[in-house]
């Protein structure tokens, strides 16, 4: 179910203009796509919260109060670094006719028979690329795993059940989940961590220099 989100065009642009409308409780976005042009609009910060909030980045928001109504993703979202609240966002226009690539959080249900035997749950994965229409985009992917029975049970991206009209872009041979014996995570501790491979994800990005 698409969203709904009131925005006003923006005619000043740059660093004081958006200091101006922040201090207002609003903030500078960017509307963009195939056969759209780019469009600067203002956005109340209070009700952009609520949209990202509930629509995340893979469901659809009907954009108004700018002339046609324009169907949109949540795109990319600048944060403040200390507050965490949105100080930019970008928009990407879509067509109800043509297949958008999104990224989609997955949700773990029940408790995986494995763990009863003394080992833990690793999520692999928490979101995966899909592809489908705006109107078949989910906002989130259910990953069920009670089929965890052993320790060498795995849940892979081919096991999980996708809506209708979605396709998974994330390879079916990409591990979703396992369940980890006791003995191998004492085994794990002993190795050294290369802190240079680990990669730590944040949706949204800092805020760099105010537009």
């Amino acid at each position: 179910m698409s969203q709904t989100l009131s925005a006003s065009p923006r005619a000043t642009t740059g660093s004081t203009a958006a200091t101006l409308l922040r201090a207002d409780g609003k903030i500078p976005a960017v509307v963009y796509g195939p056969g759209h042009t780019p469009q600067s609009i203002t956005l109340s910060t209070k009700d952009f919260e609520k949209a990202w909030r509930t629509a995340g980045e893979s469901t659809v928001i009907e954009l108004t109060g700018i002339g046609t109504m324009v169907t949109v993703l949540i795109q990319d979202v600048t944060v403040d670094p200390i507050f965490g609240t949105p100080t930019h966002t970008d928009l990407l226009a879509v067509r109800s006719d043509q297949k958008v690539t999104v990224t989609v959080p997955l949700e773990f249900i029940g408790t995986a028979p494995a763990e009863k035997l003394g080992g833990t749950l690793i999520k692999v994965l928490h979101e995966i690329e899909v592809e489908a229409l705006p109107k078949d985009l989910p906002h989130s992917i259910t990953v069920d795993v009670t089929i965890l029975q052993t320790f060498e049970d795995q849940i892979h991206v081919s096991d999980i059940m996708l809506p209708t009209g979605v396709t998974a872009i994330t390879l079916d041979e990409e591990v979703i989940a396992l369940v980890q014996a006791e003995s191998e995570q004492e085994e794990d501790t002993t190795s050294p961590v290369d802190l240079a491979s680990v990669e730590v994800v944040k949706k949204g990005k800092e805020e760099p220099a105010a537009e």
